[in-house]
């Protein structure tokens, strides 16, 4: 067997990545994204496409910030492993697949093809993750009229507020984050990732009880793919009162108030009350998501 030959690609063979088969519908969940051609890798073999990565940032990064399209041939771990070991960038790696993947035989071995040649490239799983995709059809979430919402112009109160929400908190980047610096990396390292969305500074909202207590703050988004909900977070003191779900219904609301004909989402498998709330909501599971990230990492 030939040697695996690993290649770079640009505007002229863009093409080359197109040429393996898609069964976990990766091409169908990245309609709505722009991928930069010299940030596209492939492993060919004899001339044949056996493995490609497809690296992503927004519009005006100089690296991309992750992987989101990664597929292997069948039997070509290593060459896929290979290709991941071969890039300049060291960043966390996504893989998205189909709900209910799992019971299903042929997607079950795509999928774990592709764990198997990230895992040998010296990547770890961090956490899994259910996508959702709320339309119309769904119906928009009742607002219970609980909470007082309003805009706030100073980061420093949503810096304090994240910090609060991370001291108690089930999310894996979150946690990450704390594991690495603290609480106030964890905080800003939101801070940073919803100033560089595209999405206007003044739909950020924070919400106090009807005593005048913060409750939470709630982020909507615009993110390469379009409307989301992009934070929600109840500070500890505050939690058990079922508040995440009126910060999701908000949410929901000011994106289609701002337009939305869709508003996308995620959460962690484990995060168990925010998927109650987001099945409570209406928003139904389209894909799930399996985060890697560079061995060496703080989990």
């Amino acid at each position: 067997m030939t040697n695996a030959v690993i290649r770079a690609l640009s505007a002229s063979d863009a093409h080359l990545f197109d040429a393996l088969p898609d069964p976990l519908a990766a091409r169908e969940g990245h309609r709505r994204t722009q991928f930069r051609p010299d940030w596209k890798r492939v492993a060919l073999r004899d001339g044949e496409v056996i493995a490609r990565g497809a690296w992503w940032g927004g519009p005006n990064d100089s690296e991309p910030i992750n992987i989101n399209w990664f597929d292997v041939a069948e039997g070509e771990e290593e060459a896929g492993a290979a290709l991941l070991r071969s890039a300049p960038w060291q960043v966390e790696l996504e893989i998205n697949l189909p709900g209910g993947w799992r019971e299903k035989t042929n997607l079950r071995a795509s999928a774990e093809s592709r764990f198997a040649a990230a895992r040998a490239a010296g990547y770890e799983l961090l956490v899994e993750r259910f996508l959702y995709r709320w339309t119309p059809e769904c119906g928009l979430p009742e607002r219970p009229g609980r909470l007082r919402f309003s805009a706030e112009p100073d980061d420093t109160v949503f810096f304090d507020a994240l910090r609060r929400i991370h001291s108690v908190t089930l999310d894996a980047h979150a946690l990450r984050a704390i594991g690495e610096g603290g609480l106030d990396q964890a905080a800003q390292q939101e801070l940073d990732f919803f100033h560089w969305c595209p999405s206007p500074r003044e739909w950020w909202q924070i919400a106090h009880t009807s005593e005048g207590d913060l409750a939470g703050i709630h982020i909507p988004a615009h993110n390469s793919s379009g409307p989301t909900i992009g934070f929600i977070g109840v500070v500890p003191e505050q939690r058990g009162r079922g508040y995440a779900y009126d910060l999701l219904a908000e949410c929901t609301h000011l994106l289609v108030q701002q337009g939305a004909e869709f508003v996308t989402a995620a959460t962690d498998q484990g995060n168990f009350p925010m998927a109650a709330n987001f099945a409570k909501a209406g928003f139904p599971v389209v894909r799930e998501r399996i985060n890697f990230h560079p061995a060496g990492q703080v989990a």
